[in-house]
């Protein structure tokens, strides 16, 4: 029997997920534990695994769509091959039928190769056995949805359990995942950029091992002249094709740039959303970014100067401008989701914008809104006060420059800061609890461990992994923690555990030439401390006899963001007079 794929539950206090994109597409094979589409929650990005074997045979939600945990998101049919049920027209007909396509995508949309074929009656890919849904996964305990960001496969594919299906993003993390099972990526229910809940079925899997695209005409003879398909209100056939030569309809839009196309360039899931949403081939871009990436400053910067390459909404008299130079008549559709607010809403007959038009609207990131949304709740949640204390590092300079090179040739890792601020913090926890706690209505939880957030800056955003236990940790133990998650962060191999939990946070400002900063607190902790830049300054020291001198000294300033509602100001400066103390007096052997 057909397995749902759902959208999953991604942590505790997370309820939904936006399903950002598919990695495979009806019809195509998935196999248990492949990458099958992407999701993007408050707390991470990730690649959501396929749940069984089989064919993708039904997508329920499309990318870009957002829904609650559990969620059927797409079906996975059981069974080693699919296939597409044959339409009316038999073999020995000279042509398939005009199909009418009201409001829906065009069964062509992500064909591959040759010419494309006219649209028959929208339907799954079949298989031979049950389907296996693919679900939005769960992707930490406090995630509850993500974002399908791109499919790896399209409808019609043959995928393989653990093979990436499809992509997603979440606020923590960007993943690929794997298809549930093996068959036939027989229907994508969620399109790119789709934002649904964890445990939504978002495709679904046949279980063949071979199956036509959803609306192919397996038994149309090589003579056969198909005839035009009309549309009404539908994406144009040949907006999603790959390769070969494709003539759209006289009354359907003009084809976006092909997936093949943009795929052949380096660039991100979201500049190749950016650049499909607004008409723009990234083959015609230079990027700017390492081996000749495309970044997203780039795509913004192309659509400021040439426009959106788009025509304009609802005017069916005026035309839109194609890749090849030439016009085509359009008629009136829904404007791409990116399309700027004002442009939607003033849309006049030119099909061009002037490069001299101020500003560009850009739509935030799945990530940016949620931090943005995250940090206004924590400002209305916590009375927010900052403690600022200036710390000498000098000996800890001294230690670490004389120190760095062995310390490498020991432990493997490069020796850093950050485990000498983390072991100062948690030894004024010991001395001041309050900090390592959380509000949970009107009481105070104290918590026994202390788990570490290292706030980690990323281009697209800002994501807070998680060092747990840090108290039972090593100096080097710290060290490698701390570098581990910070470079995987990076890399967006976090897992969704791997950004829960923490107790308090650490975040290092200093690393951009700040005296210091006011952190915002991660809720639902209660305390941030913040590192400000390391300067040479003079500083009055005061020798056992009560002489004093001038000298240049390493100064850092700490900078400690609290909740006013439980940690009193005199407990919070307690607490720094604990760190600085454990730091200007620095005796632990760093291993």
């Amino acid at each position: 029997m057909p397995t749902d794929v759902t959208m999953p539950q991604m942590g505790e206090s997370i309820f939904e997920g936006t399903l950002t994109k598919w990695l495979k597409k009806p019809g195509d094979k998935v196999t248990r534990d492949e990458p099958l589409f992407e999701i993007s929650t408050d707390k991470v990005d990730a690649e959501i695994p396929a749940p069984a074997s089989g064919v993708l045979q039904d997508i329920k939600v499309q990318e870009g769509a957002t829904v609650q945990v559990n969620t059927v998101v797409a079906t996975i049919s059981e069974g080693a091959a699919a296939s597409a049920p044959a339409p009316s027209a038999s073999a020995t007909a000279p042509s398939p039928a005009p199909a009418t396509n009201v409001g829906a995508p065009s069964s062509t949309q992500r064909g591959e190769g040759g010419t494309t074929t006219p649209p028959t009656t929208p339907a799954p890919a079949q298989s031979s056995g049950p389907a296996t849904p693919v679900t939005m996964p769960q992707m930490g305990e406090s995630i509850f949805e993500g974002t399908l960001t791109k499919w790896l496969k399209k409808v019609g594919d043959q995928v393989t359990r653990d093979e990436p299906l499809f992509e997603i993003s979440t606020d923590k993390v960007d993943a690929e995942i794997p298809a549930p099972a093996s068959g036939i990526l027989t229907e994508i229910k969620v399109q790119e950029g789709t934002t649904v809940q964890v445990n939504s079925v978002v495709a679904t899997i046949g279980g063949a091992a071979g199956a036509s695209p959803v609306g192919a005409s397996p038994q149309a003879g090589p003579t056969a002249a198909p005839a035009p398909a009309t549309t009404l209100g539908a994406p144009s056939s040949t907006q999603r094709g790959e390769g070969g030569i494709a003539t759209p309809p006289a009354s359907s839009t003009p084809a976006a740039p092909s997936a093949q196309s943009t795929e052949r360039v380096r660039s991100s899931p979201l500049v190749r959303k950016i650049a499909k949403d607004n008409n723009v081939d990234l083959t015609k871009l230079s990027g700017t970014g390492n081996a000749g990436r495309i970044t997203k400053d780039d795509i913004q910067a192309f659509i400021a100067q040439h426009g959106a390459q788009r025509g304009t909404v609802g005017a069916p008299s005026s035309t839109q401008r194609g890749e090849g130079g030439t016009t085509s008549p359009t008629v009136p559709t829904v404007a791409p989701t990116y399309q700027p607010q004002s442009t939607q809403a003033t849309a006049v007959p030119s099909p061009t914008v002037s490069p001299a038009a101020p500003g560009e609207l850009v739509p935030m990131s799945k990530m940016r809104s949620i931090i943005a949304r995250r940090m206004v709740e924590s400002k209305q949640t916590s009375a927010h006060v900052h403690t600022v204390f200036k710390v000498d590092m000098t000996r800890i300079v001294r230690i670490r420059e004389r120190e760095k090179n062995k310390f490498e040739q020991r432990n493997g890792v490069k020796l850093t800061y950050m485990p000498f601020i983390t072991r100062a913090l948690i030894a004024g926890i010991k001395t001041m609890p309050i900090i390592n706690t959380s509000v949970e209505g009107d009481s105070i939880r104290y918590h026994k461990q202390v788990n570490v957030g290292i706030a980690v800056a990323l281009d697209w955003g800002l994501i807070v992994p998680v060092v747990k236990q840090a108290e039972n940790l090593s100096f080097v133990g710290l060290q490698r923690a701390i570098n581990d998650v910070a470079e995987r962060a990076r890399n967006k191999k976090l897992q969704p555990d791997e950004v829960a939990g923490g107790t308090v946070t650490i975040t290092n400002p200093g690393i951009f030439g700040p005296q210091f900063g006011m952190p915002i607190i991660n809720q639902p902790q209660v305390a941030i401390l913040g590192m400000g830049g390391m300067f040479k300054e003079p500083v009055v020291i005061t020798d056992k006899d009560g002489n004093d001198s001038i000298a240049i000294r390493q100064i850092i300033r700490l900078t400690l963001g609290y909740d006013h509602r439980i940690i009193d100001g005199a407990d919070a400066d307690r607490f720094m007079v604990a760190v600085r103390q454990y730091l200007e007096n620095w005796s632990e052997d760093i291993g």
